[in-house]
């Protein structure tokens, strides 16, 4: 494929190459409807033959279909750049100093014209470049523990990243900062607040929804507000993220009790049955709720074995018994089950069930509605369940169950020593009650509300 028109097949490839034109350069299309006038891109080899793909002026892209194209017409060339430079961050005596972790993700990353995918690129010192507000709240020492995407992360790299926090945070750092994809950012929160005991400073989670390369992206904001709430009193395991698509603020979740509930808007991010611990406007922090560990002077320690013939499974209609039996014959250690409802699962999986009970395996129930709790006494199945030996896993968000539950069986394989750990609040991930307002609650409702 010719680099001067990388990804151009078909009509699109033809119209190029009829009035001499390749990629970068910039030009002026004329169709029936509007004008348009941008640079030439390259496009990703799946993309359909039929289209010309152009930068416009205020950095959006747009396809243009090439039976619609009247008249085009080159004006000029202007090979994009996307690598920033690094640059060293500057030191101020009077600012905290703050370590920042880079494992990847969308928070650094830009979009590879070639194969259309967000890939990973920005290092943490090209991230200060793009963010030099971040000089003004603290002195930001950055390494690089993965470049990886958040898709790619598994037990053996929460391990690592727990080893490496509870290092630095005993190394007298005032906070620190881990920049992750959001796919499963609460996957790594979760861990981390059962991997780490004894955390005396602010661990923050964060990343973004677009790549910095976007207008519309979300990756500054997150970062600065990260910074901050990294320089406060919380000794916890936090998810730092926007909470409004229009950017006015942020909020901070606990590690344990986070989710992302939307695949694309920039607020995606939620606290389950509880409010947010606070959030950050304007570079100040307002805390929602007092029932937060503080900062405290004490030596963190990772407690890292973990378990990994866990499963998740979502209960549905149709499951049969095969979808365990896989489990418990591949010989699996615990099994996460995100029933319906209150708990539930079919009648007819429980002869599995039974058996892989019977043959030394956990098994906790959550729920997938997410918001609620399990409740396994009111219906006859939730009964029968808890007859059986299921463990009901409360207010447990799935992901986090299965965390908890692969951290639990790394640490004991004693079936009463796992029921107790299980079914104790080690990281702040059981509630004693769902808040009234955690559903839908608005800004201005926590504003207002007294706190929790």
């Amino acid at each position: 494929m010719s680099e001067k028109l990388k990804g151009y097949r078909g009509e699109g490839k033809k119209l190029l190459e009829k009035y001499k034109l390749e990629i970068w350069d910039i030009v002026q299309i004329k169709t029936e409807k509007t004008n348009y006038e941008g640079i030439i891109l390259p496009r990703y080899e799946y993309s359909a033959p039929n289209f010309i793909n152009i930068k416009l002026e205020n950095n959006y892209n747009v396809g243009i279909k090439v039976s619609e194209i009247q008249e085009i017409k080159k004006i000029g060339k202007k090979e994009a750049s996307y690598k920033i430079p690094e640059k060293e961050f500057p030191i101020d005596k009077n600012l905290p100093n703050l370590k920042l972790f880079g494992t990847g993700g969308t928070i650094a990353s830009r979009l590879d014209y070639t194969t259309g995918a967000v890939i990973p690129s920005f290092t943490p010192g090209e991230l200060y470049s793009s963010v030099p507000e971040l000089a003004e709240i603290c002195n930001l020492e950055c390494e690089i523990v993965f470049e990886i995407l958040s898709e790619n992360m598994k037990p053996d790299n929460w391990q690592k990243l727990a080893e490496r926090v509870v290092d630095t945070a005993n190394s007298g750092i005032y906070g620190i900062i881990i920049g992750h994809g959001t796919d499963t950012m609460s996957f790594t929160s979760a861990a981390l607040s059962f991997m780490i005991k004894d955390l005396s400073i602010p661990v923050v989670l964060v990343g973004s929804q677009r790549s910095s390369d976007r207008p519309s992206s979300d990756a500054a904001l997150n970062l600065i507000n990260a910074a901050i709430v990294a320089k406060s009193d919380i000794a916890e395991v936090v998810v730092a993220m926007l909470g409004s698509s229009s950017h006015d603020y942020g909020l901070i979740h606990r590690g344990t009790l986070v989710r992302k509930m939307h695949s694309s808007v920039r607020n995606t991010f939620r606290t389950i049955n509880n409010i947010p611990l606070g959030m950050v406007q304007n570079r100040k922090i307002k805390m929602f709720t007092d029932n937060y560990k503080k900062r405290l002077k004490s030596k963190a320690i990772a407690i890292t074995n973990f378990e990994k013939k866990v499963a998740l499974i979502y209960s549905y209609p149709g499951t049969d018994n095969d979808l365990l039996d896989f489990y418990i014959d591949k010989g699996y250690k615990g099994i996460v089950i995100a029933g319906t409802g209150l708990g539930h699962v079919s009648t007819t999986i429980y002869d599995s069930i039974r058996r892989a009970i019977q043959e030394g395996i956990t098994i906790l129930m959550t729920t997938q509605t997410l918001h609620g709790f399990v409740g396994m006494n009111v219906y006859s199945t939730g009964r029968e369940l808890l007859n059986l030996g299921v463990i009901s896993g409360a207010n447990l968000l799935p992901e986090v169950a299965y965390v908890k539950m692969g951290w639990v069986l790394g640490q004991t394989n004693n079936p009463e020593e796992i029921k107790t750990l299980l079914l104790e609040n080690i990281a702040g991930e059981y509630l004693e009650r769902e808040i009234p307002i955690a559903f839908n609650y608005n800004i201005d409702e926590l504003l207002k509300a007294k706190k929790l």
